[in-house]
């Protein structure tokens, strides 16, 4: 294969759960209960890597209810948080009163237009895999300063975890169009800028019956995609197999990827 297929290779838009509709809209209120899940060492490591730091300029793709941004602000740097669903970041404004370094705006990652040379981070958490590259990352090389960093993270749960064997089997008995992490783990292999630099690590993340199930609501496979009566069924049998088979408090392993380039 020649480089030109090789790159439009690399640009092609991941599809995602076989091209089903999904809305985090409507995971809002949700996703800003039981998503901000993501332990110290990983807020720890991004700030190690510049992200962040006072006097400095970044831009969050994807920011959903603006989980990053609120764990990173107090040190300072000027943020800007970009989301294309205005319910998610009616939320993220809601968590974020009173940081006032954090600016949000209702704009496809697509359709960012910043001048160029504008910030000297750029992150895209648990979402890259979601946008057209083919727009985007020429975007994000017209936006990135001289020795700036574009940083993508993806953290999920271990498959080999009972509990999530168990939610994951349910999902897809009612949403067999979900297709969990298969497209972030594609974006994984993907690189689309040179000297990719890559970490991960393992971490328990604690939970109570009501967390993971409001973490589980949440996800694109569930809240997102499926319909009233779907989710009905869904809220109803996770609960009870909860109830039934876990203890009222549970930690579950999760890995964190991250995967960065500096330019």
């Amino acid at each position: 294969m020649n480089n030109e297929k090789e790159e439009k290779c690399k640009l092609d838009k991941i599809q995602v759960d076989d091209g089903k509709a999904f809305d985090f809209g409507k995971t809002a209120e949700y996703y800003g209960r039981f998503r901000d899940i993501y332990p110290k060492s990983l807020y720890d490591k991004l700030y190690s890597l510049g992200i962040g730091a006072a006097g400095t300029k970044w831009l969050d793709l994807g920011t959903g209810t603006g989980v990053f941004p609120r764990n990173l602000y107090q040190y300072g740097a000027d943020i800007t948080a970009t989301d294309i669903s205005e319910e998610q970041l009616d939320i993220a404004r809601n968590l974020s009163s009173g940081m006032d370094n954090i600016h949000y705006e209702k704009v496809a990652a697509e359709d960012i237009n910043y001048p160029e040379h504008s910030f000297d981070a750029i992150t895209a958490c648990q979402c890259f895999w979601y946008f057209n590259p083919e727009i985007v990352v020429p975007k994000i090389k017209s936006l990135i300063k001289k020795d700036g960093i574009f940083l993508k993270v993806y953290t999920s749960y271990l498959k080999e975890e009972p509990v999530t064997q168990d939610s994951n089997a349910l999902v897809k008995k009612i949403n067999p169009s979900w297709h969990g992490a298969a497209s972030a783990l594609e974006d994984l292999r993907r690189h689309y800028f040179e000297n990719p630099q890559l970490d991960s690590f393992v971490t328990e993340i604690p939970f109570t019956r009501e967390s993971w199930h409001g973490r589980m609501m949440a996800s694109r496979g569930v809240m997102a995609s499926m319909n009233e009566e779907q989710l009905a069924q869904f809220d109803k049998e996770h609960r009870a197999m909860l109830e039934e088979k876990y203890p009222e408090e549970f930690t579950i392993r999760h890995k964190v990827f991250l995967t960065w380039y500096k330019f």
